[in-house]
């Protein structure tokens, strides 16, 4: 188990600090300049290209983000950091643009995002262009197929589950992760408190992390049973009068 005290020092910003999506939009340079800039860690999201790079993109789906139709998967890396983002100029940033970018200012927390029969490579992939970097970086994902590389893969970068739901079946898939290993969980803010949060932050000593906190009272209701927020749309270091 990898010592993370860093993740849970400051806030985390949702895609880096975007201005939901009016100037600055999300995944994007711009969006990670504020948040450095602001000193907030860096959330992100990674597809893997059709010839096995690792491009900055949160949805499969090309439409919203780049208006147009296909699938990030079916792209090449230099065909994905040519898509121009939301009606800005600013293009989709590879993880090597995003590092390069950040050279280790602020902590890093990447998201990895699979697609059934297109991600084979992405943990190996991403897990390569980490090992020089110099800076606090973590790596985490919703699928469960992915989790169990990231010990053959990235042994030593620490790594979460990002995580939703409080039933039965979703407990029950949430507790059969904790075999691999786990450094950190991000839990969705909506479904606390929860048995599984309660675990692993009381028993096991596991930091927690939110998503995706918008507005103080969330801030609130979050801190009370996690470690940190990742927030996005208001400033989580406003104070209330």
């Amino acid at each position: 188990m990898t010592t993370i005290d860093w993740l849970t020092k400051q806030p985390i910003s949702h895609r880096g600090l975007h201005d939901l999506n009016n100037k600055r939009w999300e995944n994007t340079l711009p969006a990670f300049q504020a948040a450095i800039d602001a000193g907030f860690a860096i959330e992100c999201d990674v597809h893997l290209t059709k010839d096995k790079q690792v491009i900055i993109f949160h949805d499969n789906d090309l439409k919203r983000l780049a208006n147009r139709d296909g699938s990030i998967s079916d792209l090449t890396l230099e065909e994905a950091r040519q898509l121009k983002i939301g009606n800005t100029n600013d293009c989709a940033p590879s993880l090597q643009d995003m590092l390069e970018l950040v050279r280790g200012r602020v902590p890093i927390v990447i998201e990895l995002k699979g697609i059934e029969g297109s991600d084979d490579g992405l943990v190996e992939a991403v897990a390569q262009q980490l090992t020089a970097y110099q800076g606090p970086v973590a790596i985490m994902s919703f699928c469960h197929h992915l989790i169990r590389q990231f010990s053959q893969y990235a042994p030593n970068i620490p790594c979460g589950l990002t995580a939703e739901g409080s039933n039965t079946k979703a407990l029950e898939a949430h507790f059969s992760m904790l075999a691999h290993d786990l450094d950190f969980v991000s839990f969705h803010v909506t479904e606390l408190p929860c048995p599984f949060i309660t675990f692993v932050r009381n028993k096991l000593n596991l930091p927690v992390i939110t998503w995706t906190v918008k507005d103080m009272d969330t801030k609130r209701h979050s801190d009370q049973y996690a470690d940190q927020i990742t927030f996005e749309g208001f400033d989580p270091r406003a104070m209330i009068a």
